[in-house]
Order: structure tokens, then sequence, then C-alpha cells
């Protein structure tokens, strides 16, 4: 008589994660690519079909990590402080760099290119060795791994640096700054001006500290190259074609990626991207696309300048600024206007609850924290959104969501109906 007992739960996740890992090595063998390694010359290559097998490699090896844990145990792994620590010195000694591609070097070398001991040195990188950040070949020597080598004199180390040394004090300060502007929707109120100890905002720290705003830029550049980020899935998954004739303002615009990218690809399109006058100064269009993209100096809280475009289109904007500012931004919009016309919001769009794979929900959550920490701002839901553009005018209406496979960003297409 067969059995109704059902197999333990580490045991299914044991039978899922063969199911699924034995899947995915299919399609890799098929197609020649080489499965993930940790060594320092792999690059990182997933295909697309693999996606629904690796979200269940990765949350099922999660929960049996963490099935593994006694409690307390499991809260003190998910703590992760002295991960920040050691991620946080090794961007600020440039310890990736001092590493040769292929080669490998003792603490005591890498100690005598910094202000740290050998000992410290070694106490941070073994500790960065059990996130496979470096590798110890023999002992006392170190060598890259694939996450180390990514560093390795790369703006990615930027990207760190400034992760590590802006943001991560800023959430320490989070509840702090929840405790002292309870329900606070301003900027200068937040974890990251108690930790910079001023009323100074990121932004306007950005605008006075040159090497600071250079360190975000060329982070968030190395950020934004990645796949998912792709300007394909703007110009690949939406009808641009189909407006005929028409004009698109590309609200902070910054310089230009998209509005090139657009007016390239569909000639019918001519562009103006809007930033502040220090962004914008030195910027130029390619000369192919002729006036069909120009650039205006523009703070998005004034009123739109231009009037009747057919789009105005808002990528990765709004999630920097809480609802009430969010409302500003889309309210200055209104005068310009016309019935029909678009505005098109790319953001991330947050899932509800366990309607994904549980490790990008929690990077998602991550992020959104991330914005609560530095601007009082947050990521949202469709429903988030739509609420929001329904409290600028209730002339706008939804018409479609489009969220391309494999796209970090989703796109809302509003249109606006008229003044009601």
């Amino acid at each position: 008589m067969a059995s109704n007992i059902p197999l333990p739960r580490i045991v299914q996740l044991a039978n899922t994660i063969s199911e699924a890992v034995t899947k995915m090595q299919a399609v890799l063998s098929a197609k020649g690519i080489p499965p993930p390694s940790f060594d320092e010359e792999h690059e990182f290559n997933l295909p697309l079909e693999t996606t629904h097998d690796h979200n269940i490699v990765l949350d099922a090896t999660a929960e049996l990590h963490d099935l593994m844990l006694e409690p307390l145990n499991l809260m003190y792994q998910h703590g992760g402080h002295n991960n920040s620590l050691c991620l946080q010195a090794i961007a600020e000694f440039k310890i990736a760099d001092l590493i040769p591609s292929g080669g490998q070097v003792s603490f005591g070398e890498i100690a005598n290119q910094t202000p740290l001991t050998e000992q410290m040195t070694a106490r941070l990188l073994r500790h960065a060795m059990t996130m496979r950040v470096f590798r110890e070949p023999v002992p006392g020597m170190v060598a890259h791994t694939a996450a180390s080598k990514a560093l390795h004199h790369s703006a990615a180390s930027d990207w760190l640096q400034a992760g590590t040394t802006e943001m991560w004090p800023a959430a320490t300060k989070t509840v702090g700054a929840l405790k002292e502007w309870p329900a606070s929707q301003e900027p200068d109120q937040t974890g990251y001006v108690l930790s910079n100890k001023s009323s100074a905002t990121l932004y306007d720290v950005l605008a006075q500290d040159a090497k600071k705003a250079e360190l975000f830029a060329k982070g968030m550049a190395v950020f934004s190259a990645r796949p998912q980020f792709s300007l394909s899935y703007i110009t690949d998954h939406y009808d641009w074609a189909s407006l005929g004739q028409a004009h698109l303002v590309d609200l902070g615009g910054s310089l230009g990626h998209v509005s090139i990218a657009l007016a390239t690809k569909f000639p019918n399109l001519s562009t103006i991207v809007q930033d502040m006058e220090s962004v914008l100064e030195n910027v130029t269009a390619p000369k192919q696309l002729g006036d069909r993209c120009r650039f205006m100096a523009h703070d998005f809280f004034a009123p739109q300048p231009v009037k009747g475009a057919d789009v105005y289109f808002l990528r990765w904007i709004l999630h920097n600024w809480s609802d009430k500012y969010c409302i500003l931004i889309l309210r200055a919009l209104l005068p310009a206007l016309r019935p029909g016309a678009r505005v098109i919001i790319q953001e991330i769009l947050m899932p509800e609850p366990g309607a994904i794979a549980m490790w990008k929900e929690k990077s998602l959550r991550s992020d959104d924290l991330s914005m609560a920490a530095a601007f009082n701002a947050q990521e949202r839901t469709v429903a988030d959104f739509s609420s929001l553009v329904k409290q600028v005018d209730v002339g706008f209406e939804l018409r479609d969501v489009i969220e391309p496979p494999g796209s970090a960003l989703g796109m809302l297409e509003f249109v606006w109906r008229g003044p009601t």
C-alpha cells in the first residue's frame, strides 16, 4: 500500500533543485554555453529560456539554506552588516585593482599598498571570500573570482563605493529618521541627511561635490548598462511607428540615451531631451539625427514649456521622489497637454507579495528601502502609479502596462483625455 506521507520539505527542495538544474544544463549544453562558475574569466550568460528554472533554483536553494539554520542564526546570517564592512574596504582601497588578472598576490603585498595592516587585510578579505569575492588558492595568497574580477579596474568599483560609503550609512540612520520625522515625504528628512550630519539632500551633495557626483554617475552607468536595462526594451516593445510623425519630450533624460535610440530607429520621431543645465553642458546629439534630437535645459517641477507633444516620457524619474513631489512633477505637465497626449512612465513595477520569485522580490524590496533611505521616495506597484496619476487629474486613463520578459523596468502608458 502506497504511503500518503509527504516527503520532508528538505527532500522536496533537493529534488526541485536537481530537476531544475538538469533542465538548465540541457539548454546550456545545447547552446554550447559554459555553466555558471566562480572562475575569474567566466562570463555569466544564462539564456532567457532558462529564466523559469533559474528562479526555481535560486528560491529553492535559498529556502533549503535557511531551513538548515536555527532561527537566531538565520537572522544573524541575514543581518549582513559585516558584508557591507568588508565590501566598503574593498571599494575604498581599490583592492581588486591590486590583484593581477590570472595571478595572485600575498596579503602582505596588498597591505603595503593600502593603509591596512597585513592582519586586517587578511581578516577583511577572508570574510569577503565567504561571499565568493576573491579566493585563497594557497595559504596567504589572494586571487580573483568572477565577482572580484568584475571590480578590477572597472567602474563597477565606483558603484560599490557609492553604495557602501553613501547608501549603507544612510540605511543605518533610516530608523532614526522614521522616529524623528514620521510619515515625512521630504527629501531633507531622511536617513541620508542624518548620516551626512547636515540638512543637505543627496541631490544637494551631488550638485556641490563634483567627485561624489562623478562616482555616482560612473556607478549608475555600470548598473544601468546591464542587459535587463537595455534600451531595446523601450524601442522594441512599444509601437512607436504607429504614432506617425510625432514629437516626444524626454523628461530628466540626462545625456539623451533614450531619445537618441528612439530617433535613430524611428525616423517618424522627433525628440527633445530635458534636464538641468549643469547636466546638459556640452552635450550634443549625433549629427545624423539633425534636429530630430534636441536638448533643452528644464526643471521638471516647472511648468512644461513644450506644448502639444504627442508623448511625454519619464524613465526612472518618479522612484526618486515621494508621492507629494511626483504629483508636482506630473501636474507641471498639465498646461502642455492636449487631449490624446500620452504620458509614458518607465519604472520598476513592484509585484504583489509572492507574485514573483522570492529572490527577485527581495531585490526589488531592497531597492524600495534604498529609495526611502536616500530620498523618502519609493518603488511602486501599477496600482500605486495609477492612483498617483489620478490624483494629478482624473482625465488620465491607464491604457497599457508593458512588462517585456527579461526587463527590469515596465512601461505604463497613460492617455490624457482632457480637463474634467
